[in-house]
């Protein structure tokens, strides 16, 4: 089985349209890789713009689930954010040193 960070044909899809200011960026560490992310972006914009395919499981099915509206609606970015679960990552601005981890197991009602 190969790793959400896998891009499949080697290439991702989802490019900046821009390059990034060394001066603007944080740097955060998702699923275990180092990323670097614009000042404002969210956790979601990153993890895609940084060729991740999935962001969590279904917690019936356990098929992958990527973000998908990007406004807080659907829940499909749920993540593990610096060690709290069930975060949405569109909702979440990428901070310095975070830590961030997909979510394979199935989400608590408990709110960290």
């Amino acid at each position: 089985m190969s790793s959400p960070l896998d891009v499949s044909m080697g290439q991702n899809m989802l490019v900046r349209r821009s390059s990034l200011d060394p001066a603007k960026t944080v740097n955060l560490t998702i699923a275990g890789k180092p990323v670097i992310a614009s000042v404002g972006e969210s956790v979601a914009a990153a993890a895609l713009a940084a060729g991740v395919q999935a962001t969590r499981n279904a917690p019936i099915s356990g098929a992958p689930r990527a973000p998908y509206c990007l406004m807080g609606v659907c829940f499909e970015c749920l993540m593990t954010i610096d060690g709290k679960s069930n975060r949405q990552a569109c909702m979440t601005l990428a901070t310095e040193g975070m830590i961030v981890a997909l979510q394979s197991a199935r989400p608590s009602l408990q709110h960290d």
